[in-house]
Order: C-alpha cells, then sequence, then structure tokens
C-alpha cells in the first residue's frame, strides 16, 4: 500500500514529483473521454523514467501468436492496444535549453486532476542558469467535442532580467510500445503538412498478416499565441514541428494553446474523406476560445455527475476513493459508441492488450444499468451479439458446437494465447448469459433477451451441452479441465462455479424458450429433443459441496490442499505472485479472487443465509485478494451477511485499490474495469439494493466510521434518490411512474409528489 497523493473530495493533487513514484503519479492522473485517452505524463522533455502513453478506442494490433509448443486451438494471433501517435509534446526552452525537471532545479511543484471538470493541470517553478520562469500547463481531452485534444501552457518570467522563451510544438509517430512487443512501433507515416501555426500529421498501422483491418488517423494541430511563429514549421523523418518563440520581460506572462484535432479510419474510411473531416472539425473549434471550449467539457462532466455522484459524509478518504472510480470509468466508457467496450486499463497503460474480458459484464453491467440510459447497457450486449460468429468460430477452434466467447478479444476471436485461460477459463461463457439476466431483470424489458439475446443464449447453451461428460461412475454430468476464477488454480475438475453456472444457462435458455416465437426457434433449429437434453444435462449436473462443512467445494481436490489461512502468511511475502513462484502458488490454497463466492454473489437472493455464512466464513480467509475485481464481491456478501466492519475493510480496499496501490501494480496504468467496486459495494452492499421478482429493494446500513452517504439510480424509466444516514433511510423518486419498493421489507409506493 502506497500514497502519492493527498486526499481530497473532488481532486488528486500532489505537491511532490519523486521520479520513483513517477510512472504511479501517471497513472493516477490519465485522462480520457471514451474515443481516446492518455497517461498523465508531462507535455514537455523529461528525461528521467516515464511511460507516455496516448490510446485511440478501437485502434489494435493483431500480432503473431509466439509459444514454444504450439497447441491445437490456439488462438493465430494476439490483439493489443497500441500506443498512438504523439500528439502531446512540446519542447520548452528557456534561453535555448530545454526545461527538463529530471535534471532542472524547480519549486512550488503541483499536479492536480479535477474530477468535477475533467481537467488535469500542473505547475512549478523552473531555474534554469539563473533565469525563474512559472509553467503552468491546463489539459483536457473534450467530452463535449470527442476528437479535440485542448493544452493551454502559461509561461511567467519571475525573474528580474528579460528571459527567451521558446516552444517547439509536435505530432511525432516515433513512437514505440511498452508493455507488449517493447520497442517496437506499429506506425507508417502517409503524410505530412505543415505552415506557420499549423500541422497535421496522416499514420497508418503496419499490414498485417490476418485479415484484421489497418487503422489510418490524421491528426491536425492549430496553434493560438501572442508569441511569434518561428518560419512555416518543419517536417522531420516521423514528425511536424511548429516553434514559436518569444522574449518575456520581468514579471510578464504569455499563453501558448495547442489544440489538436484526431480523426480515425473506424469512422471515416476514405482518406479523402478522412482529411475533409479533420479540416471541418479544425476550422470549428477555431472558433472558439480556450474558455468556450473548456466550458461546454465541465458543462457535460456537470449533466454526467448530477446523475451518478455518490456522495458520502463523514469519509473524505471514501469521498475520494468513489468519485475517483467513477471519473475513470466514464472517462473510458459512456456508451456513445457501440463499437466501444471496456478494457481493464483503460486508456491508462497497455497492459492486458487493451482488450474486452469478461469483466465487462460481471463488473460494469449492473452499475450502467443504474447510471446510465438503459441504451448504454443494451449497445454492451449488443456488442457480444455482434461478435457471435466469433464465438462460433472460437468453440469450433476446441472441437466443440456452439458459442465459446473469448476472454480476451477486439473483434470476437479469441487473441489470448496461455493455454490455461484460452482452453479452460470457460466461465466466462456463462457471465456473458447472466449479463443477458441481468439486463432483464433489471430493466423489465424483454424485447432483447426474446430477440437478438436468445441467439446468444441458445449458442452458449450449446457450449455447455457438447463441453460437458457424463460420468458413468456417478451418473452425473461434469465440467473437467478448467480454470475457475480464482486462477491461482489451474485445470481442475468440476469447479463448482463453472458447473453452477452452466447447469444455470441451460436452464435459464430453456425459461426463454418458451417466450421466444415459433419462428425464432425454426431460425436457429433448436427443437424439443435439443431443449430435453438441456434439461437433462441441468437436472443431473455435478456441483461438489461437503456435506460435514456445509460448504461448497470449490473442485474436486479443493479441501485436500493444506489450508491455512492467509493470516498466517508472512507480511513480506505478499502479494504472492511478486514473491512465490508459479508452482508454489498452483499448489497452494490461496485464492486470488472470488470463485466460490462469484456465484454466491451473482444469485445472492437464492441462497440462504447459514448456507451464505458457511461458504463466505471458509472461504474468505483463504482469499488473498490479488485480483482487482476481488474486494468488491466481498463487500457485498459481508454486507448481506450484517458483517460491517469486513464489508467496509473490502470497501475501502476497492474504492482505493489504484489510489493507495494495494497490489504494488498500478505503475503500468489503472485497474478501470474493477472500479466498478467501489459503487456496486456502495449500492448492492452498504444499501443492500436487489431486484427480487421484479420489485426494488434496500435493506442500507451506515458504516459506523461514515455519517451518511446518497446516490441515484435509473430504474425502469424512474429516477430515485437514495439518502441513508444515522437517522434513517430517504427514498425519492425523482422523475417517473409511481413505484412500489421495498425498504426493510415493508412495502412503500413512491410518488413524485411524496
Amino acid at each position: 500500500m502506497k500514497r502519492i497523493f493527498e486526499v481530497d473530495p473532488w481532486k488528486v493533487i500532489s505537491h511532490e514529483l519523486k521520479p520513483e513514484d513517477k510512472r504511479l503519479q501517471e497513472s493516477m492522473t490519465s485522462i480520457g473521454n471514451e474515443y481516446m485517452g492518455m497517461r498523465g505524463m508531462f507535455e514537455e522533455k523529461y528525461s528521467g523514467d516515464t511511460h507516455k502513453g496516448i490510446y485511440l478506442g478501437g485502434v489494435w494490433f493483431p500480432d503473431k501468436t509466439v509459444v514454444g509448443w504450439w497447441k491445437n486451438g490456439y488462438p493465430h494471433y494476439f490483439g493489443k492496444v497500441i500506443n498512438a501517435v504523439d500528439f502531446v509534446s512540446v519542447d520548452i526552452k528557456v534561453n535555448g535549453e530545454s526545461i527538463d525537471l529530471a535534471k532542472d532545479s524547480y519549486s512550488d511543484y503541483e499536479v492536480s486532476l479535477d474530477m468535477k471538470k475533467g481537467i488535469l493541470t500542473r505547475s512549478y517553478v523552473v531555474d534554469k542558469n539563473g533565469a525563474k520562469v512559472k509553467v503552468t500547463s491546463t489539459r483536457f481531452v473534450s467530452i463535449a467535442f470527442k476528437e479535440l485534444y485542448a493544452n493551454k501552457l502559461t509561461f511567467e518570467n519571475l525573474g528580474s532580467e528579460p528571459v527567451t522563451l521558446e516552444v517547439d510544438s509536435v505530432i511525432d509517430a516515433d513512437v514505440y510500445n511498452e508493455d507488449a512487443n517493447y520497442d517496437e512501433q506499429f506506425w507508417n507515416v502517409l503524410s505530412k503538412q505543415v505552415s506557420a501555426k499549423d500541422g497535421r500529421l496522416v499514420a497508418q498501422t503496419i499490414p498485417n498478416n490476418f485479415g484484421t483491418p489497418q487503422f489510418t488517423t490524421e491528426m491536425a494541430m492549430h496553434h493560438v499565441t501572442d508569441m511569434e511563429a518561428k518560419g512555416l514549421g518543419k517536417e522531420e523523418d516521423k514528425q511536424v514541428v511548429n516553434t514559436f518563440a518569444k522574449e518575456l520581460a520581468a514579471n510578464e506572462k504569455v499563453a501558448f494553446e495547442k489544440r489538436v484535432i484526431v480523426t480515425t479510419s473506424r469512422d471515416y474510411a476514405d482518406e479523402k474523406d478522412l482529411d475533409e473531416a479533420t479540416s471541418k472539425l479544425l476550422d470549428s473549434q477555431a472558433e472558439k476560445t480556450f474558455s468556450e471550449l473548456l466550458t461546454a467539457h465541465e458543462e457535460a462532466w456537470d449533466k454526467r455527475w448530477e446523475k451518478a455522484d455518490v456522495k458520502i459524509e463523514g469519509s473524505d478518504e471514501a469521498q475520494q476513493g468513489i468519485r475517483f472510480n467513477l471519473f475513470q470509468l466514464f472517462s473510458t466508457y459512456y456508451g456513445d459508441d457501440a463499437r466501444l467496450n471496456i478494457g481493464p486499463k483503460g486508456f491508462t497503460g497497455e497492459k492486458y492488450g487493451g482488450a474486452t474480458y469478461w469483466d465487462t459484464e460481471a463488473f460494469a453491467v449492473p452499475l450502467y444499468l443504474a447510471l446510465a440510459d438503459k441504451e448504454v447497457t443494451h449497445n454492451l450486449l449488443e456488442y457480444r451479439h455482434n461478435q457471435l460468429p466469433g464465438a462460433y468460430h472460437n468453440a469450433q477452434e476446441q472441437g466443440l458446437k456452439g458459442a465459446l466467447y473469448p476472454m480476451v478479444t477486439f473483434n470476437g476471436i479469441e487473441c489470448h494465447n496461455e493455454w490455461e485461460i484460452t482452453f479452460e477459463e470457460i466461465h466466462r461463457n456463462g457471465t456473458i448469459a447472466y449479463a443477458i439476466y441481468n439486463y432483464t431483470r433489471y430493466t423489465g424489458d424483454e424485447e432483447y433477451v426474446t430477440h437478438d439475446g436468445f441467439d446468444v443464449l441458445t449458442g452458449i447453451a450449446r457450449f455447455w451441452a457438447d463441453r460437458v461428460h457424463y460420468s458413468q461412475r456417478k451418473g452425473l454430468y461434469m465440467i473437467h479441465g478448467v480454470t475457475g476464477p480464482n486462477e491461482y488454480e489451474n485445470n481442475v475438475n468440476n469447479n463448482w462455479y463453472t458447473n453452477m453456472l452452466a447447469k444455470w444457462c441451460l436452464n435459464y435458455t430453456n425459461e426463454i424458450a418458451d417466450k421466444v416465437s415459433d419462428e425464432k426457434l425454426a431460425e436457429l433449429g433448436l427443437t424439443e429433443e435439443e431443449r430435453n437434453k438441456w434439461h437433462e444435462i441441468a437436472d443431473n449436473m455435478y456441483l461438489p459441496e461437503d456435506k460435514e462443512l456445509g460448504i461448497f467445494v470449490q473442485h474436486d481436490t479443493f479441501l485436500d490442499k493444506d489450508l491455512t489461512p492467509v493470516a498466517d502468511i508472512p507480511a513480506d511475502q505478499l502479494p504472492l505472485n511478486q514473491n512465490w513462484s508459479w508452482d508454489k502458488i498452483l499448489r497452494s490454497p490461496y485464492i486470488k479472487q472470488g470463485d466460490v463466492m462469484q456465484g454466491i454473489w451473482y444469485f445472492i437472493d437464492k441462497f440462504p443465509e447459514d448456507v451464505k455464512k458457511r461458504n463466505f466464513e471458509f472461504y474468505e480467509p483463504l482469499t488473498v485478494h490479488e485480483s482487482s475485481l476481488s474486494p468488491s464481491v466481498h463487500a457485498i456478501i459481508a454486507a448481506d451477511l450484517h458483517k460491517e466492519d469486513k464489508a467496509v475493510e473490502m470497501y475501502s480496499r476497492t474504492a482505493r485499490l489504484d489510489l493507495d496501490n494495494y497490489n504494488n501494480d498500478t505503475n503500468d496504468g489503472l485497474h478501470i474495469t474493477s472500479m466498478t467496486g467501489s459503487w456496486l459495494a456502495i449500492v448492492q452492499g452498504f444499501a443492500g439494493m436487489r431486484v427480487i421478482d421484479d420489485e426494488l429493494q434496500f435493506s442500507p446500513f451506515v458504516p459506523k466510521d461514515w455519517e451518511g452517504y446518497n446516490f441515484r439510480i435509473n430504474f425502469r424509466d424512474r429516477l430515485l434518490e437514495v439518502t441513508v444516514n444515522k437517522e434513517g433511510s430517504s427514498i425519492k423518486l425523482l422523475k417517473g411512474d409511481d413505484l412500489t419498493i421495498k425498504l426493510n421489507g415493508e412495502s412503500l409506493t413512491l410518488t413524485t409528489e411524496k
């Protein structure tokens, strides 16, 4: 655990620049707008350790899977997010020498991410050879004008002598990836154009051998400043550069604005259309002042916060945590582009390839259902429906029927090449189906599940029906050779969570089949014989449990391990994944993230309290929570069991996972999809929100160190506000028709007048 930022309800702010924490600071001050985003690296030169990362939504590259021993069924390529052409950099020179805070003397340093307004600012006073200049940077990627990046630099001469100031503003395609394919480059420059105050560059990703499209991007920069343009700009090998200069008298200030329009072939397939669109967008922003552009951006953030803000009284740490997570989530994805999804690192780094995981359906869908229009979640579901052909392809690669959704993907085709994940972590398939169920249950809308959703459910059910095998010895269906959510165990037999989800999927698909049209059944070739087989498998699925302990058994041999609790592990050996060999981890009883607990959370209202309690008290002491997805699940179940101290402990861990660098792994980017966990812990955990038999229910409590909390949710075309404090609970219907809910077991009818 390491905290490098001050605690503030609306800001992530620091007054220190420690070289050893530079990457951590960059991760934490990342900004984005779904269309594009970047780490909080410096605009100006910095010769110390840094990770300059800029990323474009939906832009990726397929690279050949390289393994020593090829296995049939391996994906042929690994997909990865690639570092975009650098449109952020500037070189600031004082009296002819570049500012470099890794070498220069400086004071009054401050970096601040304003989460309410979506703005990143930095300021410092640099001392170079007796000259003192204050530098202030304000930058944002607009959520009101998605193609716009804007950076305003202000320079003030604090010395008694004149200072010559020079700024080189750059668009640079000479960039490298860092996390994957170290030092490789993925951009070829197609064209360059430069004038005195403007420059543009068109680049295309290098060719690939897998038939996936190459991406083209055009970046055009325009500058607004009283500084004088030097010459007509320069074209370097992979760069365009505009240079500006001014002599600053003592105490004189000057402002320098860099505005960049970013367009890609995702929206404009023809290069001519791309160029025309870029020009039109460049002209439209030039008509506005920096203040006007910033105000439109801030107002758009205000609207988001009005819907989604969670207010916490009594704990600024908790307040900062939930707002930081919501800010980064909405900076990554807000549902404006149905072609996009939520990468585990968002725009903050390259780890995990930037691709889509099952995290979206498990953890993000519940939040977006409540905090955004239902079309946003509908788009996430359609994203998977559109990739259904790829899921059928993935199953065929394994020699199986039906549809197997990928663990990692950009286009529906599996692009993860670790055998224990690609072949074995098939529980992800069940979560795709669960997301459809979750959407239908929460919205009450059955249109999707009986049409496009049923295509997906049928493909998944057919996969499970082929993946199981029948045990003659036990007279039950089983699933061998899997990896459950606990990735600290591989190639296990009869993982309870996987088997339970397979059983549920088969039953749920049959349940929905009763509601779809005969034409739909005929279109999918679904017969009574096939449905009866699904019933048989589900009715006879083996679900391991131990009657004596009264628990579900994680997998067949789990109880044969040395079941020593995490509390007995010396502190200097944690986290395990950074201190133990993989062999030692696999043989241990330690659980990376909820496995049995994940299944109990999905269907939390279906299990008796004593069953939940026994399983929680058995498995949580063995859980190291070294997955970012783990604490929120345990917070919700702990709250459900009235284990309030444990629930708050787990909330703190999920809310401040990155802010406090709990797992010592935030340097290379934030854990975006797990950021939903802080909201889930409050709303499903502390407030006890459930949808049971079409009825919205709450059973709230206030953590003892808090004074209270407040949040809003959308539910079936209504907007509700929930306030919980030491005196009690208040639920208001702000918009929509009357609604009957349950609060602590009591039925209440809400109206907008009452």
